[in-house]
């Protein structure tokens, strides 16, 4: 009886803290969506600048690298950092866009920023999963649970033959 608690007790916590994961993606994409547009606005704003004077983004990196000052030629560096990293975001932001359900949460590990899912973790707020994606999480941590405690009361059971063998 202590067992069958055991287990229902771990399946319930393992469902509910794998239900957590297409939530947290969620938060995620939607930290994603506010940094896509404000770096955007950067981006923007340094083209406009280099039209401005005659340029295109490239010819305004190179001017800036080429700065006797090491202000503009720091400025360039971080630029071009701020342009490959609002790209990158970009390409992650249309990978969410077009995976299916479950090809978010693959989408999330396998290019996640680190900033991004720093923040978004700080800020996170558990949600209850009304998705088929939530579903599949808590019934897959679920499962976990049921074997992980099965695992261990394998363990622990061949652990009291060797004591009560000796």
């Amino acid at each position: 009886m202590v067992g069958r608690s055991i287990t229902v007790a771990a399946a319930l916590v393992c469902g509910i803290a794998a239900s957590q994961v297409p939530e947290y993606a969620q938060q995620y994409r939607q930290r994603l969506g506010g940094a896509v547009d404000e770096l955007r606005t950067v981006v923007q704003s340094f083209d406009a600048d280099a039209e401005r004077v005659g340029y295109d983004r490239v010819q305004a990196l190179a001017a800036l690298s080429r700065a006797e000052d090491p202000f503009p030629r720091e400025r360039a560096k971080s630029m071009r950092d701020t342009i490959a990293r609002y790209e990158r975001l970009v390409r992650q932001q249309q990978a969410f866009r077009t995976s299916g359900d479950f090809g978010r949460v693959v989408v999330l590990v396998q290019d996640l920023d680190p900033t991004l899912a720093e923040n978004t973790w700080a800020e996170f707020e558990p949600g209850v999963p009304t998705t088929m994606e939530g579903g599949v999480a808590a019934g897959i941590g679920a499962v976990f649970g049921v074997v992980l405690v099965n695992l261990l009361g394998l363990m622990g059971g061949r652990r009291r033959r060797k004591r009560a063998e000796a």
